[in-house]
């Protein structure tokens, strides 16, 4: 997967950089166990082929990285699931050898060119290319670059904390070889409550997925788009907001924080722009009485294997 595409919002350049496209080995009831039963029958026609395939009926979803050009500096939100990386309870995403790199350049970008990465969460497939794998120790994919990562995650993850997850193992390893080292390498700022990057860009927190979720909003000139991590992985979730992925660590919180900030981008005539979704990426939102629907689709080229419905 190779393809990246580009739009302007503003005065900020945002291009996506694929590492994996596909399928998940989930299928929508395990994936969504709180979903209406319905929900998958009654959207099928969009849904298939992008965002579910429709032959084996399990979810597909997108490993992605938003790559953010704003006041001359260089972002990344999100690094994915990375190479080489042992994931003995994640089978899908373990020892991974992608041309994600290669993907970055194609986009212009060298390590060495980013400023900023953003760390929406700490999750599995959020943080992989934060580190590599050099002379068999995982060192700062991104050298002169710092690491924005939320306080409340950084502490709910760290396996000195041992704090319970509803993940169980599926998380394990992630701390010690993606977050450890960036932060022993004294390259990150761990920030709570919010956090002003630039004119154009903030992050807040928006817990319930993880305690430390947060939520990137793009607001330059007349434009708006929120960058919202997993507070959705399927566009089900936008059309039935109360449905929560089986990932959610509070799922009455994350549900409300979805609300919040659907009803936000209505408002605003925001793009929402989750970490995971094929199509055109992003989903322009309007309400619908107690639910949303969506209005249109970011102008980005899907992926390949399906159209942008």
């Amino acid at each position: 997967m190779t393809a990246m595409h580009s739009i302007t919002l503003g005065e900020v350049t945002v291009t996506r950089v694929w590492e994996y496209y596909g399928p998940v080995d989930m299928t929508p009831d395990v994936f969504f166990p709180d979903a209406p039963g319905e929900a998958w029958a009654d959207h099928r026609s969009w849904l298939v082929p992008q965002f579910l395939d429709g032959e084996t009926g399990i979810v597909n979803s997108a490993i992605q990285t938003w790559l953010l050009r704003s006041e001359g500096k260089t972002i990344l939100v999100d690094t994915g699931v990375g190479n080489d990386k042992e994931r003995p309870y994640a089978a899908v995403w373990n020892r991974l050898d992608t041309d994600f790199l290669a993907n970055l350049a194609r986009a212009g970008v060298r390590p060495e060119d980013v400023d900023l990465v953003i760390n929406t969460h700490l999750h599995i497939d959020h943080v992989g290319w934060n580190t590599y794998l050099q002379d068999r120790s995982w060192v700062p994919t991104f050298p002169n670059a710092t690491y924005l990562i939320p306080k409340p995650d950084f502490d709910f993850w760290n396996p000195e904390n041992e704090h319970p997850t509803v993940l169980g193992r599926g998380n394990q390893n992630v701390f010690e070889d993606s977050v450890a080292p960036v932060h022993q390498a004294g390259q990150t700022l761990l920030w709570d409550g919010s956090h002003r990057i630039d004119g154009n860009l903030r992050l807040d927190l928006a817990p319930g997925h993880t305690p430390g979720s947060s939520v990137l909003t793009l607001e330059s000139g007349t434009d708006r788009a929120l960058f919202v991590g997993d507070l959705m992985h399927n566009p089900v979730q936008i059309v039935h907001p109360d449905t929560n992925s089986c990932f959610c660590e509070d799922p009455g919180q994350a549900r409300a924080t979805r609300r919040k900030l659907l009803g936000w981008a209505a408002d605003n005539n925001a793009l929402v722009f989750p970490a995971h979704f094929g199509g055109g990426g992003g989903a322009e939102v309007t309400r619908d009485g107690e639910r949303f629907a969506i209005k249109g689709w970011a102008p980005l080229s899907p992926a390949e294997g399906g159209e942008n419905r």
